[in-house]
């Protein structure tokens, strides 16, 4: 049986809570409910005619990101090989990457109106139509592309970033002599142990080891969280094929007729990897010459 309350601290019925109510400067609040013992209150030095507004909406956080978020689209890239290169002033030779673009087009654009981010879709290679579901058959008709097999996201900084929808991405979109990053997966590896996967030292070679030269060991339990392992702890499993961004990469050549672009050094993943290749964010923005107007 459940204890009984004191009169004083039984509630009014539901029914009767609309017709209470108090009046607090002008202010009707309801007096059922949790209230804060604390309420906020506006501090003298947080307001003022020569502070600025508090940045706290997502436009504010669009305006952030404005130095970070590249001016144009990247494009989609297929990791032909590595070879080298040879500096006619110096001698020395440069390893570097071979990346070809394989029909690169714009399917659409994001909109901060209508998804809250400027970004650009962009698509490569070809795909059978029976080999897509239709919705993308549909989304491909709507835009007027022809189907792509790898689609991919591009964020830019505002609108003047977002090419018309069919336009294709050659190799002359990049310059020889500016800077890129490069995302792709790394090579995997499959399952692998600690001693390959995380570096571990294994265990001893005598001293009753036995058979348990290479595991991990204990786990690590009652760490001060209880009887349990730590999330994140470092065990065995899958290794490689995750995404990387080696940044920075210099273009060396590019190749026009072929869809050829030859960055220097090495790029994460095997030969035939999907890589996306966008302007540098810790370099400065490379000057853009349409393809009507002479380089300089």
């Amino acid at each position: 049986m459940a204890p009984r309350l004191p009169g004083r601290l039984l509630q009014p019925p539901p029914f009767l809570w609309a017709s209470q109510s108090i009046n607090r400067s002008n202010v009707t609040i309801r007096p059922f409910g949790i209230r804060s013992l604390n309420p906020p209150k506006t501090s003298r030095f947080n307001v003022g005619s020569d502070l600025p507004v508090l940045k706290s909406t997502p436009t504010a956080a669009l305006e952030r990101k404005a130095d970070t978020l590249p001016p144009r689209t990247g494009a989609i890239a297929i990791k032909k090989g590595m070879t080298a290169l040879y500096d006619a002033e110096t001698g020395k030779r440069i390893a570097c990457t071979v990346l070809q673009l394989d029909r690169v087009e714009v399917i659409s654009h994001k909109t901060r109106q209508q998804h809250g981010y400027f970004a650009v879709q962009v698509g490569s290679g070809w795909k059978h139509p029976s080999n897509l579901t239709k919705s993308l058959l549909g989304h491909f008709s709507a835009n007027g592309i022809s189907p792509k097999r790898h689609i991919f996201e591009f964020r830019v900084r505002d609108e003047n970033g977002l090419p018309p929808v069919g336009q294709a991405i050659n190799a002359d979109w990049f310059q020889e002599g500016q800077y890129v990053d490069a995302r792709s997966n790394t090579k995997g590896k499959g399952f692998a142990g600690v001693m390959k996967r995380h570096g571990f030292g294994g265990q001893d070679r005598s001293h009753g080891v036995s058979l348990t030269h290479r595991s991990l060991g204990s786990a690590g339990p009652s760490q001060g969280g209880g009887s349990r392992v730590y999330p994140g702890k470092k065990m065995a499993g899958n290794m490689g094929n995750e995404q990387n961004t080696v940044q920075n990469l210099k273009i060396l050549k590019v190749d026009s007729q072929n869809g050829i672009v030859v960055v220097n050094g090495a790029v994460s993943g095997p030969k035939g990897c999907i890589v996306r290749i966008q302007d540098a964010i810790k370099k400065p923005w490379p000057e853009v010459v349409s393809p009507s107007e002479p380089a300089p």
